[in-house]
């Protein structure tokens, strides 16, 4: 989700009610501990008591697969505001996983344990120290290895995307593999994968028994669908959110809102227009929208949002 769940994205779709907690875009940690300008720029929740505007938790996701500089950071995040900790092992991306960070660490198990053994003992106790995995490298087996290690490191709870790292994105998702874990596992397990549409979700419930879900693609393609799923568990939410997915004038205020949320932060003039647009690719490509192309060659904000009216 790098690029795409950033700042003003959380700050949006938070406002809906609908999400428990949110987890933000990697920070990739290398050859050093990053400093603590980038974790603000990063995450500009820590200045909020790493909550959104509207309160909902945010998360401060490290990747990276040296465990001595990820548990330095972690301590640095939370130094600075950090609620919680998530440790990325489910990122396929071949750039991320050349350089040791990311899937690749499902390959070593060990490795993975001691990420997050290290994790979990360089910050205090009441902070959550979650991880997120794919259920393997090229099959699914490697997952219950992977997961009771990640278990015996000290995870508060693991979230599973439910794909190999070879898959990448392409289906099939193997919910019936999050079960079994889940069935195994004394800590919360977490489904993700393919949750597009309420009835994904009823499925995915189903077949995995979890009462945990992340969704990532899914809420952005289309904005309702959070707010579907937390009614079907019972949660009070903002049900006027969005009305119709599919109709333009129901996309004009969401847009808006995201254009005020990134007013008075370090994105350019150009960010607005072409994150609406990234973002309105997705809903294209997923089928939720029919009219993007009347949309796509805008330049300017003021050009967006004309076209958008004139649908």
């Amino acid at each position: 989700m790098e690029g795409v769940t950033d700042y003003p994205m959380r700050a949006l779709l938070s406002e809906t009610g609908a999400f428990s907690f949110c987890v933000s875009e990697f920070l990739r940690v290398s050859h050093e501990v990053p400093p603590p300008h980038v974790f603000f720029r990063h995450l500009p929740e820590l200045k909020q008591n790493s909550r959104t505007p509207s309160g909902v938790p945010v998360q401060c996701q490290l990747l990276g697969g040296d465990h001595g500089r990820l548990a330095e950071s972690a301590a640095r995040a939370v130094s600075l505001g950090a609620g919680g900790i998530d440790l990325n092992f489910g990122c396929p991306a071949p750039t991320v996983n050349r350089h040791d960070g990311g899937a690749t660490l499902l390959k070593f198990p060990l490795r993975l344990r001691d990420i997050v053994e290290a994790v979990r003992k360089a910050v205090p106790s009441h902070i959550p120290v979650s991880a997120k995995l794919r259920l393997g490298w090229e099959d699914c087996s490697p997952i219950h290895e992977n997961s009771d290690r990640a278990a015996e490191g000290g995870a508060s709870w693991i979230t599973i995307h439910a794909r190999t790292r070879a898959q990448g994105y392409a289906p099939p998702v193997d919910w019936n593999s999050i079960g079994l874990v889940r069935k195994r596992l004394s800590i919360p397990v977490v489904a993700n994968g393919d949750i597009w549409s309420l009835d994904d979700f009823k499925r995915c419930r189903e077949v995995t028994g979890s009462t945990h879900f992340m969704i990532g693609r899914g809420a952005l393609a289309n904005p309702g669908l959070a707010v579907a799923i937390a009614c079907e568990m019972g949660a009070q939410v903002n049900q006027d959110f969005v009305s119709d997915s599919a109709s333009a004038s129901a996309w004009i205020p969401l847009l808006k809102r995201f254009s005020f949320w990134c007013e008075g932060f370090f994105y350019g003039p150009e960010y607005v227009p072409r994150r609406m647009k990234q973002w309105l690719k997705m809903a294209h490509l997923r089928g939720t929208i029919s009219w993007f192309d009347q949309i796509k060659r805008c330049q300017t904000e003021a050009d967006f949002f004309k076209a958008l009216a004139a649908i």
